[in-house]
C-alpha cells in the first residue's frame, strides 16, 4: 500500500480523541499572509497542516472566517503553497509538551529543538492559551523576589509572582539588565522567550547569559524577527504555557520576554490581514487587546504555592514612553522599570531612571526603615532632575532650596548605587544594607 493510500485510509476514520470524522479541505486562495480553505470546518485557533506543492506538510492555523471560507494564517511563510493543497486538522496545535525534559533546551515556536540534543522528552501537555482560572486562586504579593541587582532590590523591590515591564528605546540596555535578572535571580526554573529579536542576539544571549547551573535550569523558545508573525505570537504563547505547568507543580519561576512589543507587532500584522481597522499608530484592537491577556497569566498561584514572576521588555518607539504598547503594558503590569538613554550616555549603566520607574507591591514587601531610604534617594533624585536645567545652567543659587543643595551634592553618590558590572551579583541583603547605609 502506497503512503497516499495509507493517508486516505486514516482521513477516512475517525481523529484521535474526537467522536466525529475528520474534515478535510482544499485550499482556495493565497494572499500574502492569508490562506483561504473551503471545506474545513474548524474553529478559530484549530490548527491545520497543508500539503504543500512538493509535498512537505505545513502547519497553521484557523484565525478567522470569509463567508464560507476559513481562513489560515501560514506558521511557515516559505512553504510553496498552491490552490487545491489539501488541508488536513492538526489537533495537536493548541497544546504544548511539557516536562522536566525542556530544561536545559532551545526549541522554537512549535516545540521543535534548536539546540542540536535531540527530540525533547515532553511527560506531558499544556494548553497553549492557558487554563481559565478564578481571580480568587491568585496569590497575594507578600515576599520580595531577589533580582540580584542593586538597583531593583533596594529601590524597586520586586515580589514573588509581579510582573513588570522594563521600557526602554533600541540599545539602552534592556536586554544586558535581563541578564543580570537571570543570573541573580533565585528560581527553580527559568523560561524564556526571545521573540522577534536578531538572530544573532540569540546566540549571544545563551553564549554570555544563560552558562553554567543557570543553562540547566532554563527553558528558551526562540523565534527571531525573520519567521511568520503567527510563530511569534504562539512563542510567546507558548513560554507562558511552559511557566504555567512548572507553576502549578509548585515551582518557583520567572518568566522573561523579549520583547512584548514585537509580540505586539506580529499581532497587529496578524490583525491587520484579517481586515481590523487600525487605530492608534497602526495597531488594531486584537494587538492592544493582546497583552492583558497574556501578561494575567503570569503571577502566584495559591492552590500549588507556585509562581511566576514576569520581566516583559517593551520597546519605545524613539524613545516614547506614551507609546500605545508602552501604555497598555504599564496599566495591566504591578510595576515598571524605565531604562533613560540620556543616563546610559553618562556610562552608567544598568540606566534606571528611578523617578519615572515603580514598583506598585514594593510597601506590602519591605520594612519601613527601607521604605523610608528609598523615599529619600528618590526624593533627591527628583529634586535633580526636575531642576537639572537650572543646575547646569548655573540659575540655580546655592542655599536656596536645603533638599536641592542636598540632591546637588549627592548625585555622583546617587549615580554610582545604580552602576552594577554585567557579571556582577549583588543580593537583597547587601542592596538594603547598602541603601540604609547611604541614605543615613
Amino acid at each position: 500500500m502506497s503512503l497516499i493510500d495509507e493517508a486516505r485510509n486514516m482521513l477516512s476514520g475517525l481523529n484521535a480523541g474526537e467522536n466525529r470524522p475528520r474534515r478535510v479541505g482544499r485550499l482556495a486562495a493565497y494572499d500574502g499572509l492569508m490562506l483561504e480553505a473551503t471545506g474545513f470546518g474548524r474553529p478559530i485557533g484549530a490548527g491545520a497542516r497543508v500539503i504543500a506543492a512538493d509535498g512537505h506538510v505545513a502547519r497553521a492555523e484557523v484565525v478567522g472566517f470569509r463567508g464560507n471560507r476559513t481562513l489560515l494564517m501560514a506558521l511557515d511563510g516559505d512553504a510553496a503553497h498552491e490552490a487545491g493543497a489539501r488541508v488536513e486538522p492538526d489537533t495537536g496545535g493548541s497544546m504544548v509538551d511539557v516536562g522536566p525534559g525542556l530544561l536545559g533546551r532551545v526549541i522554537d515556536g512549535l516545540g521543535n529543538p534548536l539546540d542540536g540534543l535531540g527530540p525533547v522528552a515532553a511527560t506531558g501537555k499544556w494548553p497553549l492559551a492557558g487554563r481559565p482560572g478564578n481571580p480568587l486562586d491568585r496569590a497575594c504579593v507578600t515576599r520580595p523576589f531577589d533580582m540580584g541587582v542593586r538597583a531593583v532590590n533596594a529601590l524597586l523591590t520586586a515580589g514573588v509572582g509581579q510582573r513588570i515591564a522594563i521600557v526602554a528605546g533600541s540599545g539602552v540596555g534592556k536586554s544586558v539588565l535581563m541578564g543580570q535578572m537571570i543570573a541573580g535571580a533565585e528560581a527553580d526554573v527559568i523560561v524564556v522567550g526571545l521573540i522577534g529579536e536578531r538572530s544573532r542576539e540569540v546566540s549571544d544571549f545563551l553564549a554570555t547569559k544563560l552558562k553554567g547551573d543557570v543553562r540547566r535550569k532554563s527553558v528558551v523558545v526562540a523565534v527571531p524577527a525573520d519567521h511568520a508573525p503567527l510563530l511569534r505570537l504562539r512563542a510567546a504563547m507558548r513560554a507562558t504555557a511552559i511557566a504555567e505547568h512548572f507553576r502549578s507543580e509548585g515551582k518557583k519561576v520567572l518568566l522573561l520576554i523579549d520583547s512584548l512589543t514585537r509580540v505586539a507587532h506580529a499581532q497587529r500584522e496578524i490583525g491587520l490581514s484579517l481586515g481590523e481597522p487600525p487605530t492608534v499608530k497602526g495597531y488594531p484592537p486584537s494587538a492592544l487587546g493582546l497583552i492583558p491577556r497574556l501578561v494575567e497569566r503570569a503571577g502566584a498561584d495559591q492552590r500549588t504555592g507556585g509562581s511566576i514572576t514576569a520581566l516583559y521588555t517593551v520597546l519605545a518607539d524613539g524613545d516614547d514612553t506614551d507609546d500605545p504598547i508602552v501604555d497598555s503594558a504599564r496599566a495591566i503590569v504591578d510595576g515598571h522599570i524605565i531604562l533613560s538613554r540620556g543616563i546610559a550616555e553618562q556610562g552608567v549603566y544598568p540606566a534606571i531612571d528611578v523617578g519615572k520607574s515603580l514598583s506598585r507591591v514594593m510597601a506590602d514587601i519591605v520594612t519601613p526603615e527601607h521604605a523610608a531610604a528609598a523615599a529619600t534617594f528618590r526624593r533627591y533624585w527628583s529634586a535633580f532632575e526636575e531642576n537639572r536645567d537650572l543646575i547646569l545652567m548655573g540659575a540655580y543659587a546655592p542655599g536656596s532650596d536645603p533638599v536641592i543643595d542636598e540632591a546637588v551634592a549627592r548625585r555622583p553618590e546617587l549615580l554610582d548605587f545604580l552602576r552594577q558590572a554585567p557579571g556582577e551579583r549583588i543580593g537583597y541583603d547587601a542592596a538594603i544594607a547598602a541603601l540604609l547605609q547611604a541614605m543615613a
